[in-house]
């Protein structure tokens, strides 16, 4: 069934019980691969706010939450690669484990520029937790993506916290133009 968002028409693409499931198995990647371990993940708003919340929900490992806002869409369907950084990080993540969760990846400059970002701040690792990746999109090879959802053709996607005009984030499932 075709929906509406703002003066676009979208189409299903992955249902929430999909999306459910396949966060609960990034989960169950996450607790194993940081068992012992108390990482900062650090959800990349407005888009990542939905996803990290089921995936947290879902992890068993202790983990500390922050947030930081970052933007390159600017209220269109592509990407400007532009990235403003809308507000920054405010704990100390130096020798902490890091776990970057995303909504999406596309082209890769906003997490290549974060990564650098991070970077300079000292972290003992850096780990990318992306729901969805378009690989023939991608402008950069990011060593540290590591868990990903669902990899997607070029379509521009809304739903489940990804937006068109800050729009559609409230849709369960996610929906391509």
């Amino acid at each position: 069934m075709k929906i509406q968002v703002a003066d676009l028409d979208f189409e299903p693409l992955i249902s929430y019980e999909t999306i459910r499931e396949r966060v609960e198995a990034l989960a169950g990647n996450i607790n194993a691969d940081f068992s012992g371990k108390t990482p900062i993940l650090i959800g990349v708003l407005n888009g990542s706010f939905l996803f990290m919340a089921d995936l947290v929900k879902q992890l068993t490992i202790p983990c500390q939450v922050s947030f930081i806002k970052l933007a390159s869409y600017h209220g269109a369907t592509t990407s400007s690669r532009e990235v403003r950084e809308d507000f920054g990080l405010s704990v100390d993540i130096a020798d902490r484990a890091i776990i970057l969760i995303e909504d999406i990846v596309d082209t890769g400059n906003t997490l290549h520029y974060l990564i650098a970002q991070l970077k300079q701040q000292n972290p003992s690792s850096i780990a990318v937790c992306s729901l969805l990746l378009k690989p023939k999109a991608l402008a950069y090879t990011i060593d540290e993506l590591k868990y990903i959802g669902f990899e997607i053709e070029n379509d521009f996607v809304v739903g489940y916290g990804l937006d068109y005009k800050e729009l559609g984030r409230n849709l369960k499932g996610i929906y391509k133009k």
